[in-house]
């Protein structure tokens, strides 16, 4: 009895990459990805040949040169003599404070606005709805000029706080000035200082990174000792208290480190026609922060509430027959549910505030599009080099942004069976 015959693979021909359904799908893949390439490559040679014959190839020596024009905001060192590559370092710095400041605020903002929006109390769910409309469906630019105008405005100018009975007085022991050219608050220093380290661009407290040290080591001191706790309660069911251990173990290390740094605040005061010393917080600064965090807290407010009406009502009712009280139960019930469904709509929302930011420009915030795609594009003329950085820089801050949401949202997902 002979062996059956065994088939031979059939051999590959051209004609298969578009006949055989198994290969045409990837052919047709191929030929678009090779004709966009081609297309992308015919704009970009173009345009540099043409700016070649224009006598302004793309080069980015301009960064180097010196920028000739100040920074009013600035968290690192800057002066007029600094090069535009330092000035748009400071530019990307005000954008990311800004950007951070108004996520923090819009979050805080949207989830009790949420909260709220969803209340039993008829005057306060309206009062709700009303914020909602009113600050979503004006053009974010008019809120950002009403910030800016109502500041400059109703504060009172620096010379109001001189002489014997001034028009204006500082707040907080005279430690907090509200002026319209913008908010002056206190600063930590340190009589017995660490120094710093300069490491090129900016330069790192050393103070700073003690107590950030210390810190951290307190905390891995404290959850070490709930730790073992935990493993005391599993093996006798009494647990021993910890609240007041860890909380020594937290705080007792950074003031000791504090005292030995020799910390203390230092207040801004009236010198000349403003004032000088403490942290400063410019009028355009604050109208950025308050117009950026009340117009996209309004749409946090509706992911908030969405997510909150996504829960089942089943939660509340069992956390209610638990004698859970209201409010436990929705920070501990159905918030923690809820962020499932409200962080994907978290990450569109930070993205706008961020690109949103770019309206710094409208106020005199110096941000990056004020230094990069303003100041320094105006003084240098290369725009295309200007524009190409802009976009990378936004590019890559949108994709961080994303990316750190997304991890977030990985680790507080539902896990599936």
């Amino acid at each position: 009895m002979s062996d059956a015959a065994i088939p031979q693979a059939e051999r590959f021909k051209l004609s298969m990459l578009i006949y055989d359904s198994r290969y045409r799908s990837a052919t047709i893949q191929a030929v678009v990805l090779t004709l966009v390439l081609a297309f992308v490559f015919w704009i970009v040679n173009n345009a540099v040949t043409n700016l070649a014959a224009l006598g302004k190839p793309i080069r980015f020596d301009f960064l180097g040169d010196t920028a000739s024009y100040d920074i009013n905001q600035k968290l690192i060192e800057y002066s007029s003599t600094d090069s535009h590559g330092r000035a748009v370092l400071v530019g990307l710095l005000n954008t990311l404070l800004v950007a951070f400041m108004g996520c923090v605020t819009a979050t805080v903002i949207g989830v009790i606005g949420g909260v709220l929006r969803l209340s039993n109390n008829w005057l306060v769910s309206r009062l709700m709805v009303l914020y909602v409309e009113i600050f979503r469906n004006v053009p974010l630019l008019l809120w950002i000029f009403v910030c800016m105008f109502t500041l400059t405005a109703l504060a009172p100018q620096p010379r109001a706080f001189r002489g014997e009975n001034p028009e204006a007085t500082m707040k907080l022991w005279d430690s907090i000035a509200i002026t319209n050219r913008g908010i002056y608050l206190p600063e930590p220093l340190f009589s017995r200082s660490l120094g710093n380290i300069d490491i090129g661009i900016f330069l790192i407290s050393v103070d700073l990174l003690a107590i950030l040290a210390v810190l951290g080591a307190g905390i891995f001191a404290a959850r070490w000792n709930s730790k073992r706790a935990n493993a005391i309660q599993t093996a006798t069911g009494d647990r021993p208290k910890t609240l007041g251990v860890n909380t020594a173990l937290i705080v007792v290390p950074v003031l000791a480190l504090l005292v030995i740094l020799g910390f203390h605040i230092g207040k801004p005061a009236l010198a000349g026609f403003n004032f000088r010393g403490g942290i400063n917080m410019s009028a355009p600064l604050i109208a950025l922060w308050l117009g950026l965090s009340l117009y996209t807290g309004t749409y946090i407010v509706e992911a908030v509430r969405s997510g909150i009406q996504a829960v089942n009502k089943g939660q509340t009712e069992a956390a209610s027959a638990l004698g859970i009280r209201p409010g436990r139960t929705m920070s501990l019930v159905v918030l923690p549910q809820a962020m499932r469904i409200i962080i994907p709509q978290l990450i569109s929302q930070y993205l706008n505030l961020t690109k949103n930011s770019s309206l710094a420009i409208a106020i005199g915030y110096m941000d990056l599009v004020s230094t990069l795609g303003g100041v320094t594009l105006n003084q240098t003329g290369r725009e295309m080099e200007c524009i190409l950085l802009l976009m990378a820089i936004y590019l890559t801050i949108s994709l961080l942004i994303s990316g750190g949401m997304n991890w977030y949202n990985e680790r507080v997902k539902l896990v599936e069976r």
